[in-house]
C-alpha cells in the first residue's frame, strides 16, 4: 500500500514515525503547544493514525479547547471502536461541557472493556455527581479507590461528596489521605482545612489554608476557606479581607462574597451606604454571570381555587433559630390557601426537620445537589412563589435565584439585609425594623410590612420556668449577653466598660461558640482589658449541649444586653420568655433595628435606647431596680403570650395574605 500523501507528497513512514515521537516528547513534557503542532503535522499526513488524533484530542482537552477535544477524540474513536483509554477520554471531554449523560455512556463502555481502570471509575464518579445521582456517584469513587487506593484525587474527591451529603466528619479521613499521598496538592490542604474548619479545629484549619496558599498563592477557595476560619475565631476584619481576595481572585466565588457581606454586618465602621453598594455590586456580579437573562415566568395554569404552591428554600430547616421562627407561620398556614413546597439545604435532617415536615406537602432534601439539578427540580415542581430563608448566610442559593425559577421570588428571615439581586422580588419584614421610605431605597426588592412584628416567636416546649433574678437577694447585679460572639465589637465592650463601672460590684456573663478555647477566650479577655472590663467581673460560658440548659443560663441573668450594629432575634426572644429585660440600642438599618421591633412588640418601647449614653442610662436604672426585676421574672412571659410575637394564628394570616398580595401583584392574577 501507497504511504499517506500531504500535498501530493509521500511522507516516509519513519519521518512520521520520528514526528509522533517527537511530538509525545514535547506532550510528556507539557509543552502542549509544540506538540499540538507536530501531532497536526502527522494527522495531515496520515489522517487514520489513531495515537495522533486521539492525542491531539488530549491536547485540546488540556488546553481547555473543549469544541476541538470532542471532535479529535470522537474521530479517534471510529479509528478504533475498542478503545478503553480513548472511550474514558471522549467521557472526560463530555462531562466537562455538562453533557452528563453521555459522559456516563463513553465511561461505562469503556469500563465494559476494562473494568480495572481506576482512573475510568474516578471520571464516572464526576459525571454521575453532574447527573445529581449521589449515592452512585460515591460508589464510583469508592470503586476507584478500591483498584487504586492510594488515588489523592480520588480521595479529595470522594471527601468533598461526603462533606456535602453525609457530613465532615466522614469527608476528613479522605482529605487528610489524599494530602498525606500528594503533599502538594493544593486543593487537597484546601479542603481539608475548610473541613477542620466545621469541626471546629480552627488552629489547624489556618494551618491547612497556610499550606494551600503556599503551594498556589492566588487559589481562591484557600482563601475563601481562610475567611471562614477567621470568622469562626472572631477575626473579622481579617476574615472580611481573606474573602475579598478570594472574590478578587476569582469574582465567581459566590460563597466567599455572600460570607463577606454578612461579615461586614458585624462592623460598626461599614455605612449602610457601602453596605447597599456591595450587595448591588453581587447583583450585578451574579447576573452578568447567568448565560441569558432569566425569563419572565408565566404563571402556572391552575384550576380555579386551587392553593398557591410555595416552594420555601432554606439550609436551616432543623435545629435553628429560622425554624423556630418559621414553625408557627407553618403551622397555622390555611392549607386550602397554600400548598408548601419544603426544600431542606442542609446535611443534618434533626427533629424539628419532622415536624416542619408535618406541614408540607412536599419535603425534598436538597443538601448537596448541585444547582443546575436543583433548578431541574424546581422547575419541574412549578413552584408559583418561592421563598428563600438564607440571604447571604452560609449554604444559600442566591447565585441559582439568580436566573428566575418562580414567576415571584422573595426572601424572609434568615438575613438582615437586602439580598442585592434583580431577580428577587419582595423581601417580608416589619415598619419597625424597616421604616418605610428611609428603609425602602437601600433594597433591591419590594419591602412587604406584613405585621407589626416580622417574627412570630415558637416558645420551646423545654424551657424552665423562669428563675428568680439573681440580684434579688442583694448579691451583684449580673448583666448577660448569650448573642453571636462575633456581634460583640470593641466600640460594644466600650460601652459595657462603662456600664459596669457606673453600676458597682457588677459583673458580665457573656456565653458563645468557642468560649472553652483558651486562645479565643485569652483574646476576648485582652479585649474586655482594653475596655476597662477588669478579669474578675467577666465570666465567660461554652455553648450548651441543649436548648433547655441554654434557656436555664438566663437564671444567672438580671439584664440581657442586646448587641450593636447586629442585633440579636432569637436570643432577645429567648431572654424575654425567661423573664429578663433586653436594652438595645437603635441604629439606621435592619439589623440594628430588630430589638426596636421585638421590644415594640412585647410592649416595653422604654428598654430601646437611642444613642449610647441612652443605652447605660437605661441599663443602669433596670439594675437599680431589684424589685421591678423581680416582677419581670414572672411577668414578661404572660406579656409575650399577649403580644403578636406568640399570635401564631394572627401572623399566620397575615403572612399568608402577603403571599396572595405579592403573587397578585406581581403576576396580575387573583391568588
Amino acid at each position: 500500500m501507497a504511504c499517506p500523501r500531504a500535498d501530493n507528497v509521500a511522507v516516509p513512514p519513519a519521518k512520521l514515525q520520528r514526528l509522533l515521537q517527537d511530538a509525545l516528547a514535547h506532550h510528556r513534557a507539557g509543552r502542549l503547544a509544540e506538540a499540538d503542532v507536530l501531532y497536526a503535522q502527522v494527522i495531515k499526513a496520515a489522517p487514520l493514525n489513531f495515537d495522533a488524533v486521539q492525542l491531539s484530542g488530549v491536547v485540546a482537552l488540556q488546553q481547555g479547547r473543549y469544541p476541538a477535544a470532542l471532535t479529535l477524540l470522537t474521530r479517534a474513536l471510529k479509528l478504533n471502536p475498542r478503545s478503553d483509554v480513548c472511550l474514558m477520554r471522549l467521557g472526560i471531554v463530555l462531562q466537562a461541557v455538562g453533557r452528563f449523560a453521555e459522559a456516563e455512556q463513553r465511561l461505562r463502555a469503556s469500563l465494559a472493556l476494562t473494568p480495572s481502570m481506576g482512573e475510568t471509575w474516578f471520571h464516572l464518579g464526576a459525571a454521575l455527581r453532574g447527573l445529581g445521582r449521589v449515592t452512585d456517584a460515591i460508589a464510583a469513587y469508592e470503586q476507584a479507590l478500591q483498584l487504586k487506593p492510594d488515588y489523592p484525587e480520588a480521595h479529595d474527591r470522594l471527601g468533598a461528596l461526603l462533606a456535602d451529603n453525609r457530613g465532615y466528619a466522614a469527608a476528613e479521613p479522605h482529605f487528610r489521605r489524599a494530602v498525606e499521598l500528594q503533599p502538594a496538592l493544593a486543593s487537597g490542604w484546601s479542603n481539608l482545612g475548610v473541613c477542620l474548619t466545621n469541626l471546629g479545629r480552627i488552629s489547624d484549619a489556618l494551618t491547612c489554608f497556610d499550606r494551600a496558599l503556599s503551594l498556589e498563592p492566588r487559589q481562591a477557595h484557600a482563601h475563601a476557606g481562610r475567611g471562614l476560619a477567621l470568622e469562626h475565631c472572631y477575626r473579622l476584619h481579617e476574615a472580611a479581607e481573606a474573602y475579598g481576595r478570594a472574590v478578587a481572585e476569582n469574582p465567581a466565588q459566590y460563597d466567599a462574597a455572600s460570607s463577606r457581606l454578612l461579615v461586614l454586618h458585624y462592623l460598626p465602621e461599614v455605612s449602610r451606604e457601602q453596605l447597599f453598594a456591595e450587595h448591588v455590586a453581587f447583583g450585578r456580579s451574579v447576573a452578568s454571570a447567568v448565560a441569558a437573562k432569566p425569563p419572565r415566568l408565566a404563571p402556572r395554569t391552575r384550576p380555579t381555587g386551587a392553593p398557591l404552591r410555595v416552594a420555601i428554600v432554606s439550609p436551616d430547616l432543623r435545629a435553628h433559630s429560622v425554624a423556630y421562627f418559621l414553625e408557627p407561620l407553618l403551622a397555622h398556614l390555611d392549607r386550602r390557601e397554600f400548598e408548601i413546597f419544603l426544600y431542606h439545604d442542609h446535611v443534618k435532617v434533626d427533629a424539628m426537620s419532622e415536624r416542619l415536615r408535618v406541614h408540607a406537602a412536599q419535603w425534598r432534601h436538597i443538601a448537596g445537589m448541585l444547582n443546575d439539578n436543583l433548578a431541574e427540580t424546581l422547575r419541574a415542581d412549578a413552584p408559583d412563589l418561592l421563598l428563600e430563608l438564607a440571604g447571604h448566610t452560609g449554604f444559600n442559593r442566591l447565585p441559582l435565584l439568580a436566573r428566575r425559577l418562580a414567576p415571584v421570588q422573595a426572601t424572609y428571615l434568615g438575613y438582615p439585609d437586602t439580598t442585592g439581586l434583580a431577580t428577587m422580588d419582595y423581601r417580608l419584614t416589619d415598619a419597625l425594623a424597616d421604616p418605610p421610605g428611609e428603609a425602602d431605597r437601600f433594597h433591591t426588592e419590594k419591602l412587604v410590612r406584613f405585621a407589626p412584628t416580622a417574627w412570630a416567636y415558637s416558645a420551646p416546649a423545654v424551657a424552665p420556668e423562669p428563675a428568680s433574678s439573681p440580684c434579688a437577694g442583694g448579691g451583684p447585679v449580673t448583666f448577660g449577653c448569650f448573642n453571636n460572639l462575633a456581634k460583640i465589637n470593641d466600640v460594644l465592650l466600650a460601652a459595657w466598660g462603662r456600664l459596669l463601672a457606673a453600676v458597682p460590684g457588677s459583673r458580665l456573663l457573656l456565653k458563645g461558640h468557642g468560649l472553652s478555647q483558651a486562645v479565643l477566650q485569652a483574646d476576648l479577655a485582652r479585649r474586655l482589658a482594653a475596655a476597662g472590663i477588669a478579669p474578675g467581673q467577666v465570666e465567660m460560658l461554652e455553648r450548651t449541649s441543649t436548648l433547655a440548659e441554654h434557656l436555664a443560663a438566663y437564671a444567672r441573668v438580671d439584664v440581657a444586653l442586646d448587641t450593636y450594629p447586629y442585633h440579636g432575634t432569637a436570643t432577645t426572644c429567648e431572654a424575654l420568655w425567661m423573664g429578663v429585660p433586653v436594652v438595645t440600642l437603635a441604629g439606621d438599618r435592619h439589623a440594628a433595628r430588630v430589638g426596636v421591633s421585638l421590644l415594640t412588640a412585647v410592649g416595653h418601647p422604654e428598654w430601646i435606647a437611642h444613642d449610647w449614653d441612652d443605652y447605660l442610662a437605661r441599663a443602669a436604672a433596670l439594675a437599680d431596680d431589684p424589685r421591678q426585676l423581680a416582677a419581670w421574672r414572672t411577668g414578661l412571659r404572660e406579656e409575650m403570650r399577649r403580644s403578636p410575637l406568640l399570635d401564631h394564628a394572627g401572623q399566620a394570616a397575615r403572612f399568608g395574605a402577603a403571599l396572595r398580595a405579592m403573587w397578585a401583584e406581581k403576576c396580575g392574577v387573583s391568588s
